[in-house]
């Protein structure tokens, strides 16, 4: 958001970004590993287009023993199914839940482990991107000591991508990060507490990766189990190309060509409020006559409703008909809507999730330019 406003602003000739970033995803909010399997798909994305460039990707997720099955679980295997070449998974730590009082030595040994996996794969070169899930909560529990991850960071090869996931990330990592953006629940007084309904606005980066992840997720339950497992991505104020979520979305439909349906409305440019053309509320009317067909037909298990609510903010569609599609959805759809807004619309009350994505730091801030393939 800039100039006091709302506007979605093309990729398309955006330079290229040589340089890996260092990426905190943290809070108490939801869409922390969503998010980081977001910015995994795009990278795989830009390396399945580009013949010369293939980009490999490890996951390794912290305090997730094998003995249970975890959220992202689905999303990972889509992945692993779609593109066996490019994600090396690693899993550590025992299934339950434990706090300081409870550490055993096992905990210690397993964090271990899962960190000389990761300074192997740092120093290797064989990834583009690494992506430590729940590594935050291991370095809050003490489980690593905290000042030899951040000297080991520090000193990556300049090319690779970090991604650190989990509540609880301590100072001296948050110090280092060059995107650290924060997930904070909100728990409002739900009307109707439809179950179903995900909804991640704020200013901080996370939000259309984090719907993303909840694609992969759809998919992901579909190879293990059976019905139906199609996803319909549905963009506003995106008519251009060259937008963030490109590449991630044609490496879903390379993949996945019979689940994965993407439509998109809007002008190649930014909208104001004081510069909202004709154009601008026929194309928004357009993406909702999709949008609530799709809703309404019971054929799809996830869509994603990406700025739908800046478009509703600029006052480009109305709230009511949006309010009466959504409390009539079927039971077994789930809807993810994402973008900022200034003034929340009344169907937030009808999320079952709110996350606001906090942006306390973003490189794009410091005259970093953003990278193919993992900001756009």
């Amino acid at each position: 958001m800039t100039r006091n406003g709302i506007g979605i602003r093309t990729a398309q000739l955006r330079p290229t970004r040589l340089k890996g970033q260092i990426h905190v995803y943290d809070g108490a909010g939801k869409g922390k590993s969503q998010a980081a399997l977001g910015v995994v798909l795009r990278s795989i994305g830009l390396g399945i287009n580009n013949s010369n460039n293939y980009n490999r990707v490890l996951l390794l997720r912290f305090l997730k023993g094998p003995e249970r099955d975890y959220d992202e679980d689905g999303a990972i295997a889509a992945l692993q199914r779609g593109f066996p070449h490019l994600i090396d998974q690693v899993r550590t730590g025992r299934a339950e839940f434990f706090d300081k009082n409870e550490i055993i030595p096992f905990d210690k040994q397993e964090a271990i482990r899962g960190w000389d996996v990761a300074k192997g794969a740092i120093a290797g070169g064989l990834y583009s991107v690494v992506v430590l899930d729940e590594i935050n909560p291991v370095l809050d529990l003490g489980l690593l000591e905290v000042d030899e991850v951040v000297k080991t960071l520090q000193s990556k090869p300049q090319e690779l991508e970090i991604i650190a996931t989990g509540r609880g990330a301590p100072q001296q990592l948050l110090d280092i990060a060059d995107l650290h953006s924060e997930m904070k629940p909100h728990s409002t007084a739900k009307l109707y507490g439809l179950e179903g309904i995900e909804i991640y606005t704020g200013s901080g980066k996370g939000k259309s990766t984090s719907a993303l992840g909840k694609a992969l997720k759809a998919i992901g339950r579909g190879i293990n189990h059976p019905g139906s497992t199609r996803v319909l991505i549905m963009q506003w104020l995106k008519g251009g190309s060259g937008y963030t979520e490109d590449e991630a979305i044609s490496a879903l439909q390379q993949s996945y060509p019979e689940v994965v349906d993407h439509q998109r409305c809007g002008r190649d440019a930014i909208v104001w409020r004081n510069s909202r053309q004709e154009l601008d509320y026929v194309e928004a009317e357009r993406g909702w006559e999709i949008a609530k067909t799709a809703i309404a037909s019971g054929l799809y298990k996830t869509i994603i409703l990406d700025e739908l609510n800046p478009t509703v903010d600029l006052e480009l569609l109305p709230v009511e008909p949006i309010m009466e599609i959504l409390l009539r959805k079927p039971r077994h759809t789930e809807v993810i809507i994402t973008g900022r807004c200034q003034n929340q619309p009344e169907y937030f009350e009808l999320a079952s999730v709110h996350s606001e994505v906090y942006c306390h730091k973003h490189y794009a801030n410091h005259g970093v330019e953003p990278k193919r393939g993992v900001d756009f």
